[in-house]
């Protein structure tokens, strides 16, 4: 392990240990979580995901960060972003039970929300996860792919960042082979589905920070997936998931 790895380490432990050593950090977490969820998306996603981010370069490019990555940019993307996963949760947990329920599946919102395991629960779970997923995904992929280029073209800088986005130019100079090729058709059934299935399983509370766990496990498999020749690494921020 090298100076940089054991600094990174430390300083993550850290900032989570209290979280984990001290009940009432856990309580306070637990209770601010409660009573404002889409606060602690944002904060969950701009740390958790960022984190995945820094590891994936520390894979692939060997360094934790360099000039252009745009750390304090991304935080706040992901935050931003996070929100958006959080609502998007939310509503397909909730509407896509409803909507089974519509298709004849009368049980579906009672079991989904229940808190007993079932293969119907299951089957219910996937339904949501592949949802949300099929609907959702493709645009916030997109969206973060089109803001990730614009904090690289823009420097890194929060300054740089708050510029107007050239969208139309960005969008037609986007990779739309490996968008389409990979990341829709290959991590949205292949990862995602199965990923968010056991997602949905969890109690409500759990959902949001398992998303933004999920990146960081993602964040890892792309850059070593990118390290082997698989991915093209310039391509790989457009990989980046809905959690």
């Amino acid at each position: 392990m090298k100076k940089q790895d054991f600094v990174f380490v430390i300083g993550v432990a850290v900032l989570l240990l209290p979280f984990f050593a001290f009940e009432p950090v856990l309580r306070w977490y637990h209770s601010f979580n409660a009573a404002h969820g889409m606060a602690m998306s944002f904060l969950k996603f701009a740390f958790l995901s960022t984190l995945g981010e820094m590891i994936g370069l520390r894979i692939s490019a060997g360094v934790y960060c360099r000039k252009g990555f745009g750390i304090l940019p991304r935080m706040l993307v992901w935050g931003i972003l996070g929100m958006g996963i959080n609502m998007a949760m939310i509503i397909f947990s909730n509407g896509t039970p409803v909507f089974l329920q519509y298709l004849g599946m009368s049980e579906a919102p009672a079991v989904f929300h229940a808190s007993g395991l079932s293969w119907f629960k299951v089957l219910v779970a996937f339904a949501v996860s592949v949802s949300m997923n099929t609907i959702f995904a493709p645009v916030f992929m997109t969206l973060h792919k089109i803001t990730d280029t614009h904090i690289l073209a823009t420097g890194g800088t929060l300054a740089g960042f708050f510029t107007p986005i050239p969208m139309r130019k960005i969008m037609t100079g986007l990779n739309w082979g490996v968008l389409w090729g990979f990341v829709f058709k290959k991590t949205i059934p292949f990862f995602w589905f199965p990923a968010h299935t056991l997602t949905f399983l969890l109690p409500g509370n759990m959902r949001v920070l398992c998303a933004a766990l999920l990146g960081v496990v993602l964040g890892i498999l792309l850059a070593v997936a990118a390290r082997k020749g698989e991915i093209p690494a310039k391509s790989r921020s457009s990989l980046k998931p809905v959690r």
